[in-house]
């Protein structure tokens, strides 16, 4: 028995392997770990709320998650929870082991539990485990084995069981549970009516769950498959397709659509089946789940699908329109090209040639997985023509032939193919590793025409120009090349022909224009100048990005790369709309990019592993309009605050914050779990920013010491196609310091009052203070001012002196101007009585000497006694002596401070000194000393020697001083 049953076993495997044909599309399953979301390991039921944020019925407590961060919240006695329900009073209710109640926010919007344990009788508190949660009209009702509650109006009224209860669910809107003992009870008026009796139910019957199918209801049992309950009639749900283990355990299942469904199981994955029965996939571990025993699986209302595990949480978005083509048979090689042909679509890879049948879909991702390899080796071009199909390979270049790859040309590996002249005749143009070789087609049959002549350049970018005749080739890093098809002669452009750079250029033709995919933009041939220019077409749209791939669709979209992201440009609204496709950032093939688009709900695109298919009018149908909430507000100081948990609590008031936590910090998130990648998120602090952020990935923001006031913090999120979400926002405000307080400016005026009122009583005294010293100085200054008085008086007494004084020395001056004068006249005198003299004297001479010769008469003896008498009269010099003395009495005995000063002074020139001082000419004192103007010359020089005067200084000056120096001498 036991082998008989291990070999059931394996052909039961082995039949599920041949008839299980999933599709060639595959959704991708997101896994959320333990590690991730930090809590226990197994999730039991899983809700969501209408801020789309889901629960999960974990094994420490309720699991939430908004789209970016989880939570975890626990019951009191921390026990699992293995229930969780929405009901109508939007309370999350909770089960868990011996404890039931509902998390409800705060005041602060924080989940908080009430535990309604306490309004049970304490004989029925002891009730293990609550497994099912139901909301009911508008009741909330809880099932344990032992015990079956209501909770209505802030009570709870206890069912007991006739055995035990195993399930509680609803039917078509109606309360019903399975007793184990009983059957299968509808609630009708408080009360538990039969709907089907034990005895009509098959052996071992457990209910599992309930799901509305069209008028009746799909039930799933632990060991009996599946059943249809309509009424009160239940006929077992057949399921078809291939083979299956009917009596597996089933463990949920979940509505998708009116057509779909799924069920979960124990040990198996989950089943994706029509409402037929007819079973259309099958996902387990092999197709990304983290494990194979689901506990229960949910659709949120975008229609993805989370499935509850024994250890983690699943995430699939169902009605993705991103999947990945990567079966088996694939081996994760990287795709490089994809073409369909005759039927069939052709998948060109790293590690070969790939083929599948094409079945009449719209959608070619429910293609049934039928791929098989017809070629090994990389394979870098798939391109039909005329009824034939090339694969530009490594080794060469190849022709399909029934069934198999031929080859035309194995010199060296080829890159591209490009159809040149009319489909009658055409020719083809191949850029391989060496050049660029072309090949003539009749017959169906390729001939080599030759390559064109010293052109040896790798040459995978090639694009024809039919109205010119002209292949353009270009090369990453030498520049792009012309290539005329009459005579096959070619022109090199690089960075001096117009081009951004030299490097990382690529040519196609784009609505029937040739244009190049540069570092710096789109750039267009100008054949005025035959140079490159930057399209003014395109420079609006993509501005000076990097652009490394262009392709054009059915419906005159242009598909890109830029940089590592993938995009769009829409003109399905008759305006350029640019769109980024984030679901594929990371994932093309950076370098060897590929994109295929057979029509609007068929986009393949080449990638590390396999390929993506894009439903291109499905994916802008499902982009809906973001949500944006605000998940967290925490405060800091010396610790940390919460101050908002995310949950509206219904109260539009500002919040008050002492001004130590006026550093807060903000989390947002939006719930379009199945965007993640492409909602983007901007935000704005009125009161403190002047305007929004730049748009970005980023779910959080702290402020940190912000100034008192009142503040509003705003935040919008957006996704890929601009699309909106409506504003959210958080009002605060942050208290001034106790310092900047009214109270505080209460204490400040009373106490600059008081201030005030000392300094006044202070300032009066200085005041009175100031007054008597006034009055003091004032008759100091009366006294002081009789002092200056009889000063002034002594002053003017002693000025009447002194100008009596000078009245006197004026007078004395004058006296001696005058005797200056008398002395000067006398001088005068004497010169000129010494000239007359000397005049005289000159006469007689020359009258003695007449007389001497005998021609005068006149006697000799009388002449000689006038001379005689003349000669006497010389003596005149001793006439000085007198003037000496009268010029010192003058000048204050000025010939004698010079003699005690200047001993070594002459008379002669204590003489020269005294007519200086008189400010006599030189013709003068040459006169009275009887000596030349030469003379007196030299005389002065010598002098100077003697007073030791400069050249510079005034020799008449000198004397002046000494003059006055000893008359002041004599005055003091």
């Amino acid at each position: 028995m036991i082998k008989k049953a291990n070999f059931t076993a394996v052909l039961l495997i082995s039949i599920l392997q041949l008839y299980a044909q999933p599709f060639l599309g595959q959704r991708e399953i997101h896994n959320f770990t333990k590690q991730q979301y930090k809590a226990g390991t197994q999730n039991w039921s899983i809700r969501q709320d209408q801020q789309g944020r889901m629960y999960f019925a974990n094994s420490e407590g309720i699991l939430t998650y908004d789209g970016t961060y989880f939570k975890l919240y626990p019951l009191p006695n921390k026990t699992i929870v293995w229930s969780v329900e929405l009901g109508k009073d939007n309370r999350i209710y909770a089960g868990g082991q011996d404890e039931l109640g509902y998390f409800v926010p705060d005041k602060t919007g924080n989940l908080s539990y009430v535990s309604l344990k306490n309004l049970i009788d304490e004989s029925d508190q002891k009730f293990a485990d609550i497994w099912n949660i139901v909301s009911y009209e508008n009741d909330i009702f809880f099932r344990s084995t032992t015990k079956l509650f209501k909770y209505h109006n802030n009570s709870i009224s206890v069912y007991q069981p006739w055995t035990s209860w195993i399930f509680l669910g609803l039917h078509q809107g109606r309360l019903i549970v399975h007793d184990e003992g009983k059957g299968i009870l509808i609630y009708n008026s408080g009360k538990w009516e039969s709907l089907i009796d034990k005895s009509a139910l098959p052996r071992e019957f457990y209910i599992t769950s309930i799901t509305p199918l069209g008028s009746s209801s799909l039930i799933t049992t632990a060991k009996n498959g599946l059943y249809i309950l309509k009424g009160n009639q239940l006929t077992p749900f057949i399921l078809s397709g291939y083979p299956i283990d009917i009596r597996q355990h089933f463990t949920s299942s979940v509505r998708i659509d009116d057509d779909n469904y799924l069920i979960g199981t124990y040990n198996n994955g989950f089943y994706h089946i029509r409402a037929s029965g007819a079973i259309v996939e099958h996902f387990s571990k092999e197709e990304g789940l983290q494990n194979s025993n689901i506990k229960y699986l949910f659709c949120d209302k975008n229609q993805n699908i989370w499935l509850g595990l024994s250890n983690g949480i699943d995430f699939m978005p169902y009605n993705s329109a991103v999947k990945q083509i990567n079966p088996g048979v694939f081996n994760d090689g990287g795709g490089y090209a994809i073409t369909s042909f005759q039927n069939k679509l052709y998948f060109g890879l790293s590690n070969g040639i790939y083929s599948t049948p094409i079945e009449d879909l719209t959608d070619y991702s429910y293609i049934k997985n039928e791929v098989h390899k017809l070629a090994e080796g990389q394979t870098w071009q798939l391109f039909p023509v005329n009824g034939q199909l090339l694969a530009g390979k490594e080794e060469g270049a190849f022709i399909l032939k029934d069934g198999r790859f031929n080859a035309i040309e194995t010199s060296t590996g080829y890159w591209t193919f490009g159809l040149m002249g009319d489909s009658n005749k055409p020719v083809i143009a191949a850029g391989n590793y060496l050049g660029v070789q072309f090949f003539s087609m009749e017959n169906g049959v390729f001939k080599t025409m030759g390559s064109v002549p010293n052109l040896v350049t790798s040459s995978r970018f090639l694009a024809y120009q039919p109205e010119k005749h002209i292949v353009w080739v270009s090369h990453p890093y030498r520049g792009v090349y012309k290539i005329k098809e009459a005579d096959n002669s070619f022109k090199l452009y690089t960075q001096q022909n117009g081009l951004p750079s030299t490097l990382n250029n690529h040519v196609y033709r784009i609505r029937g224009q040739i244009v190049i995919a540069t570092e710096k933009g789109i750039y267009e041939y100008d054949e005025g100048t035959d140079r490159f220019i930057q399209s003014a077409y395109y420079k609006p749209i993509f501005n000076n990005n990097s652009i490394r791939y262009l392709k054009e669709d059915t419906d005159g979209n242009i598909w890109f790369v830029q940089e590592k992201q993938m995009g769009v440009l829409d003109f399905s609204g008759g305006k350029p709309n640019l769109i980024y496709l984030p679901e594929m950032n990371g994932r093309i093939l950076s370098g060897f990019e590929h994109i295929y688009p057979i029509n609007k709900n068929n986009i393949f695109i080449g990638s590390e592993k396999g390929f993506y298919h894009i439903n291109y009018e499905k994916y802008k149908k499902n982009i809906h309009r973001p949500e944006v909430y605000i998940s967290l507000i925490k405060v800091k100081s010396e610790t940390e605050k919460m101050l908002y948990g995310g949950y509206f609590t219904g109260a539009d008031t500002q919040t008050k914050l002492d001004y130590a936590y006026n550093s807060i910090h903000f989390e947002y998130s939006s719930p379009l779990f199945e965007q993640q990648s492409s909602i983007e998120y901007s935000y704005f602090l009125k009161g403190f920013e002047k305007s929004w952020s730049d748009w970005s990935g980023k779910t959080e923001k702290d402020y940190t010491n912000l100034p008192a006031g009142s503040y509003i913090f705003q935040v919008r999120a957006r996704n890929n196609l601009n699309n909106e979400s409506l504003i959210t926002s958080y009002s605060f405000y942050i208290q001034p310091p106790w310092y900047a307080s009214y109270w505080a400016y209460a204490v400040y005026f009373i106490f600059f009052n008081f201030l005030f009122y000392l300094i006044y009583k202070r300032q009066e005294k200085i005041i009175q203070k100031k007054q008597e010293k006034k009055l003091i100085a004032q008759k100091e200054e009366h006294e002081e001012e009789q002092r200056k008085l009889a000063y002034l008086h002594q002053r003017e007494l002693e000025q009447s002196e002194k100008q009596l004084i000078q009245v006197k020395n004026e007078k004395l001056e004058s006296e001696i101007e005058f005797k200056n004068a008398e002395l000067a006249a006398t001088a005068m005198n004497l010169v000129q009585k010494k000239e007359l003299l000397l005049k005289i004297k000159d006469e007689l001479n020359k009258i003695n000497q007449l007389s001497n010769s005998g021609k005068n008469t006149l006697e000799t003896s009388e002449i000689k006694k006038i001379l005689r008498s003349l000669t006497e009269e010389e003596k005149l010099n001793d006439e000085w002596q007198q003037f000496s003395v009268h010029f010192n009495h003058v000048h204050s005995d000025f010939l004698v401070t010079l003699k005690e000063k200047f001993p070594d002074l002459k008379p002669h020139e204590l003489k020269l000194c005294a007519y200086l001082r008189l400010n006599l000419s030189s013709k003068e004192i040459a006169q009275l000393m009887s000596i030349s103007l030469r003379g007196v010359e030299i005389s002065r020089y010598r002098l100077r020697k003697k007073l030791q005067l400069s050249s510079e200084e005034n020799l008449f000056q000198f004397l002046f001083n000494l003059e006055a120096a000893k008359r002041n001498q004599k005055e003091n």
